[in-house]
């Protein structure tokens, strides 16, 4: 069973920096893109950068300057560099992959949520 999990959320004053770390286990034959996706209370789930297999990233308007998305194909891992951290930014945060598995082909997996909480 091919699974995502993440790691590095918690509690963190305003101007602060964290770093969310997502790595893929199980039976696989590669993984395609890899995102992080947030939602916060009361509000629909949002991407917040994404990245291909070869690098290329895209990161949301809100975030972009302050949040690095980068990623370990050997590791099989994503990572989301949060600097500059607001109250704005808390949230659950979510790792998802496209990954390439044995006799199903393409599988969208995603993490169980890591908690992220900016405080003023």
């Amino acid at each position: 069973q091919v699974q995502l999990v993440e790691s590095g959320g918690g509690l963190v004053q305003a101007g602060g920096s964290l770093r969310l770390s997502c790595a893929a286990s199980g039976r696989m034959f590669g993984i395609d893109a890899m995102a992080w996706y947030r939602q916060a209370a009361g509000k629909q789930r949002e991407l917040v950068a994404s990245i291909t297999s070869g690098g290329s990233t895209n990161v949301a308007d809100s975030v972009k300057g302050r949040f690095t998305i980068s990623r370990d194909n050997a590791k099989n891992a994503v990572y989301l560099q949060l600097n500059s951290l607001k109250p704005e930014d808390t949230s659950v945060y979510y790792c998802h992959a496209n990954i390439r598995v044995p006799e199903i082909g393409a599988l969208e997996v995603w993490g169980q949520g890591t908690l992220v909480t900016v405080s003023s």
